[in-house]
């Protein structure tokens, strides 16, 4: 057995949750399934661009008890209502709740696991069949903490609720698995805001596992912003269902942690929901930044847009898999997808991986996908404008990007988020 798997099994002897909420036997059969199988290798076409050989070699001690300290100030910008947690544990003295109207309930994972009913937790019960589904059955085992999310039907949230991960230095590396739940009911709407954020060198594993429920007619606008120390390793998932005529508005900024890697499943089952989901992916330094998209379409007359830009500079690697499926009845489904990515130094390296599977007539589909470098003739025109070189690549590289934000229709929610990106692309080695 691996250093990695070794630490997640004696992780879970000790797990004080294991037995809540009746989830043993599935915790323990997610664990004797990640066990068997053991980490994919690089053959394995999912993880073709991200092998974990150096990653298993590293063993990880379970999260703290009580939420490490950190500069408060790290939240100033992030405003209530939120909800904190600090290396994988609840941080009760910086959550704010103030302001969370009637019909909607945010609680920690763990408050819900002492208190609640056991059918509040089912969703942890889930199954993962695949062998390389490996971090979501070790999420399936240990994961103790995370957000439950819940809005009633037809409630209406005007200001966003955000959601803080934050990852600080404490005695040894940490690893920490968090299960979130997001479910809006027939007619909600809300804005969330995701936030996975560094304080401080440290060198923990985070492991996020996300459902989204979607009822019909239901809207949601999700950012999530993942700008974590250059030492940390994070494994996340998304999984969202959408039923009749929901919308989902979607924008993921990729601009931290040293290995990154994200997938996104989007299940669109009734007929008009419509999914706008877009996203920036910044390598720099020797990042290794790694999102794949498997979104499926289901129901008629659905319909997905999906932009993406990836940055590569430094001697980063960056991988991108963009699969759409159209399934056999999906008549008048329409899908767009667009990933366009900027080499920015020659010891970058970009990755990426259009697939388009059709199975049903009446369908309006494409998908598009390139690997370049700045416009030479727009550099030249601003030079010749007197806008010195470092300026007019940043400057480029900034518009570059900037139209995933379009995504949002609010104005103060994209402006910060634009606030966001732009700190970090000064951080950019542009050659």
């Amino acid at each position: 057995m691996s250093a990695l798997l070794d630490s997640f099994a004696t992780a879970f002897d000790t797990l004080a949750a294991r037995d809540a909420a009746g989830l043993r036997d599935s915790r323990q059969a997610a664990l004797d399934a990640a066990l068997r199988d053991g980490i994919p290798h690089a053959r394995v076409e999912a993880w073709k661009y991200t092998p974990l050989r150096s990653l298993e070699r590293r063993a990880f001690k379970a999260a703290d008890a009580a939420p490490a300290p950190f500069d408060a100030a790290l939240l100033a910008d992030i405003r209530a209502p939120r909800i904190v947690f600090v290396n994988g544990r609840f941080d009760a003295g910086h959550t704010d709740l103030s302001g969370l109207p009637v019909g909607v309930t945010l609680q920690a994972l763990s408050q819900v696991l002492a208190t609640g009913e056991p059918r509040d937790a089912n969703f942890l019960a889930r199954k993962y069949e695949r062998a390389d589904e490996i971090f979501a059955r070790i999420n399936a085992a240990l994961a103790d903490e995370g957000c439950v999310l819940r809005v009633q039907s037809d409630v209406r949230v005007t200001s966003p609720v955000h959601m803080v991960f934050i990852g600080t230095a404490s005695e040894g590396d940490r690893a920490w698995h968090l299960r979130n739940l997001v479910e809006l009911r027939e007619g909600a709407e809300l804005t969330l805001v995701e936030h996975h954020l560094g304080h401080g060198p440290h060198n923990h594993l985070g492991n996020a596992v996300t459902h989204v429920h979607l009822g019909q007619g239901a809207i949601l606008r999700h950012a999530r912003v993942q700008d974590e120390s250059l030492g940390a390793s994070l494994f996340g998932r998304t999984d969202a269902v959408m039923a009749r005529d929901a919308d989902y508005r979607r924008l993921d900024l990729e601009l931290g942690a040293g290995l990154s890697r994200h997938e996104l499943n989007v299940a669109l089952h009734g007929q008009g929901a419509k999914l706008h989901a877009n996203g920036v992916l910044l390598a720099n330094g020797k990042r290794h930044l790694d999102t794949r998209l498997g979104i499926d379409h289901v129901g008629r007359d659905t319909a997905c847009e999906l932009i993406w830009r990836g940055l590569g500079a430094g001697r980063s690697k960056a991988a991108f898999h963009g699969g759409i499926v159209i399934r056999e009845g999906a008549d008048g489904t329409a899908a767009e997808l667009s990933n366009k990515n900027l080499l920015l130094s020659e010891g970058a390296e970009i990755d990426t991986q259009p697939v388009l599977e059709i199975h049903a007539d009446e369908v309006q589909a494409a998908h598009g996908a390139t690997v370049g470098q700045l416009d030479q003739t727009a550099l030249f025109y601003l030079r010749t404008r007197g806008v010195p070189a470092d300026q007019a690549r940043a400057l480029l590289t900034a518009a570059f990007c900037r139209e995933t934000l379009r995504v949002f229709d609010d104005a103060a929610l994209r402006d910060a988020l634009t606030a966001r990106l732009d700190s970090a692309l000064t951080r950019l080695e542009i050659a």
